[in-house]
């Protein structure tokens, strides 16, 4: 399975050069970047751990790719995005999100129906992810 949340979720993922190019266009228009990640990437869970701080002030593409990089050394087992956040109408707004590290194997997610009163249905969708111990789930990277 492989997961499609953001920007260029159906594409092949991109590389360095790629997201580099991403980025540039970001600064290019004023938008501040932010690094993300996580290991249990359920589409509501939409707050994920922040690595750092958003880098407003960042104005070269090389900042985001070493900050980028120095995420993936530590959290490279699990799900990565850049946000570009856009202040010009002064609230802080989301204008591209996009994943640029996912796990070997992406675990998935599951539907369960549940039948209720009065022949209603209930569905509820639970990332296989959030089925491992915490020992498997947070363990560090070799």
């Amino acid at each position: 399975m492989r997961l499609t949340q953001g920007a260029f979720s159906f594409l092949p993922d991109l590389t360095d050069e790629e997201i580099r190019l991403q980025v540039d266009y970001g600064l290019e228009r004023g938008w501040a970047w932010a690094i993300e990640y996580t290991d249990d990437p359920h589409p509501r869970n939409t707050y994920w751990e922040m690595w750092g701080t958003p880098m407003f002030d960042l104005r070269d593409g090389a900042g985001v790719l070493h900050a980028l990089n120095e995420c993936r050394k530590a959290c490279g087992r699990g799900y990565i995005r850049l946000c570009a956040f856009d202040s010009t109408r002064g609230v802080e707004s989301i204008r591209m999100a996009f994943i640029v590290n996912r796990p070997d194997e992406e675990p998935g997610f599951g539907l369960d129906r549940q039948e209720g009163e009065g022949r209603n249905m209930r569905y509820r969708l639970h990332g296989y992810a959030a089925d491992r111990s915490p020992e498997e789930r947070y363990r560090a990277d070799p």
